[in-house]
């Protein structure tokens, strides 16, 4: 008997585990679904976080990939496909944003290694340069789509053509999840680690 009810426990735990691993994480009042479809596969999400500026919140964030990762170099080892959700809590300038976004890309990067990817990091400016102002609501999504490259999309909206360069992914990602992150609280929340 006692081996059967701690059978018994044993499955009532997974079954637990599983239903708290699929339900939507609500930050900031912003819910990320627990999976969400990318290209013909489904991701997961592995963290979700807020992105503060002083005591502002400007942002929440949530990372999705094909299997849990609890290091950078896990997710950028993944060779699946990856997504970044941004929603914004507050207005935004949209070239201050793309400036922002590429000096964090600057700051995780030697300086070959940049030089690189200018080209792109010049593109990703000029997407949002191009849309003004992002309001509170307003959301954009960094995708990484094996054989399609790196897709920005804004509002709803893809922006061009897909970045190829599988590096250009993996530099945005150092915005939030390099050693000198946007923020590090938000880096620690997207890697799924407790508050």
């Amino acid at each position: 008997m006692t081996i059967l009810k701690r059978w018994a426990l044993g499955v009532c735990a997974f079954i637990l585990a599983g239903s708290a691993w699929s339900q939507a994480v609500t930050v900031a009042d912003v819910k990320y679904e627990p999976t969400q479809a990318l290209g013909d596969s489904t991701v997961q999400l592995n963290g979700a976080g807020v992105r503060y500026k002083a005591v502002f919140k400007v942002y929440t964030a949530g990372l999705y990939l094909e299997k849990k990762a609890s290091t950078p170099q896990e997710v950028a080892s993944q060779r699946g496909p990856k997504r970044l959700s941004i929603t914004m809590l507050r207005e935004i300038d949209s070239t201050e944003l793309g400036k922002l976004f590429s000096r964090g890309m600057e700051d995780n990067m030697d300086r070959a290694a940049f030089s690189r990817i200018v080209p792109g990091v010049l593109r990703m400016s000029q997407i949002f340069s191009d849309h003004k102002k992002l309001q509170a609501g307003d959301q954009f999504m960094i995708d990484w789509i094996p054989g399609t490259g790196t897709v920005i999309t804004v509002k709803g909206k893809v922006q061009g053509e897909p970045f190829k360069e599988p590096e250009f992914f993996n530099a945005l990602m150092g915005i939030w999840l390099g050693n000198l992150p946007a923020d590090f609280k938000l880096k620690d929340a997207l890697l799924g680690k407790p508050a």
